[in-house]
């Protein structure tokens, strides 16, 4: 029976001789950071649509001892898996853009004899959504007349990001421009931006929405009391981060070449 059943496995495998091909190690190290990005980024906004979808109308039903007695058996786990599920998504993407998005534009631009470094190129990237974080940082914590009422924020921050898309463009197709030849690609472009918003929404999550959270749930649990202005603070950076998810997974999707949003490659 032994013997039976493994040619049986023989058998099966040889079907499907020239319909599965053996992925190769570069292709490992491909599907492996999509995976983790994909796994980490259900978990992240998920729960991110949790929160304002679900917990923040259901928090305004809560009275105080409710909350006491539910928010940190429930919040403080949601939480865990919040911010450390959007580590893993930004660090997966980051790994597969530098190295499967960026590279080929690199290499292809290099041919023509100029100097590119996707290394300088990825750097300042990186760092615009991070210096595009510092300012809505400082607006939300330092200019509360701004946030007192939601939409003129959702102004202020589509203005904000809308300029930091459009630097980013010009950043990433000034760097692969060669001889006025234009070789960034509508992957290079689109996750250039989807990705920059997601650098946003990691930074809210720990500048802003988890040290708030954080201490007003400790208010609850006999710590010192949390100032007031904190919740305000949590919600509208957390609210930006629900809108800015909207575009970020537009621009993801049109990296895969549904939408060439970008240009023609």
């Amino acid at each position: 029976m032994l013997i039976e059943s493994t040619s049986h496995i023989g058998v099966a495998l040889g079907m499907l001789d020239g319909v599965f091909k053996a992925p190769s190690g570069e292709e490992i190290s491909h599907i492996v950071l999509r995976w983790l990005h994909f796994v980490g980024g259900i978990t992240w906004i998920g729960l991110l649509y949790f929160f304002n979808l679900v917990n923040v109308p259901l928090q305004k039903k809560l009275d105080g001892d409710t909350k006491k007695k539910v928010n940190p058996d429930l919040l403080l786990p949601a939480l865990w898996y919040f911010r450390w599920g959007a580590v893993l998504t930004v660090l997966a993407g980051l790994g597969y853009y530098a190295m499967y998005i960026a590279r080929p534009d690199v290499r292809l631009a290099n041919a023509t004899g100029a100097n590119v470094s996707g290394r300088i190129m990825l750097i300042v990237w990186f760092f615009i959504p991070i210096i595009t974080f510092l300012i809505e940082f400082l607006l939300i914590k330092k200019v509360p007349a701004l946030i007192k009422k939601g939409w003129v924020f959702a102004i202020v921050a589509f203005i904000l990001t809308v300029v930091m898309a459009v630097v980013i463009l010009k950043w990433l197709d000034s760097s692969l421009t060669v001889h006025a030849q234009h070789f960034a690609s509508n992957k290079t472009l689109s996750i250039g931006v989807g990705g920059a918003f997601g650098i946003i929404m990691l930074l809210n999550v720990w500048g802003i929405i988890w040290p708030n959270n954080k201490r007003m749930i400790g208010a609850l649990t006999g710590g010192p009391p949390a100032a007031p202005e904190l919740a305000r603070q949590a919600f509208i950076a957390s609210r930006t981060n629900a809108w800015l998810s909207l575009p970020m997974l537009l621009f993801m999707g049109t990296s895969h070449g549904d939408w060439l949003i970008f240009g023609g490659h």
